[in-house]
């Protein structure tokens, strides 16, 4: 049980890592930005790059910097909470 669970953790934190890289990517091709799939990866993601942008926007060097470094914050983040979670997981 402990092996499926873990599975399903790892399969849900690859896929939502894909999904952000794949939303950074559609962010240099803003025409692919407002398609069907771009519209569905930006929903998909922006519960977790959402939290890490406004983290950034209240830090002292956050704000109105050019470039969005939430991808990295974000993957940063679920990297830690995915190890949390299968540490949790090992215990039973």
């Amino acid at each position: 049980m402990a092996s499926l669970l873990t599975d399903a953790v790892n399969v849900f934190f690859r896929l939502l890592y894909y999904l952000i890289l794949i939303r950074v990517f559609l962010s240099w091709l803003p025409g692919l930005r407002y398609s069907a799939v771009g519209r569905a990866v930006y929903n998909l993601t922006e519960p977790v790059l959402g939290p890490a942008r406004r983290m950034l926007d209240k830090s002292p060097l956050g704000g109105g910097m050019m470039v969005d470094f939430s991808p990295v914050i974000a993957l940063f983040m679920l990297e830690i909470v995915q190890t949390i979670l299968l540490y949790v997981i090992g215990m039973f």
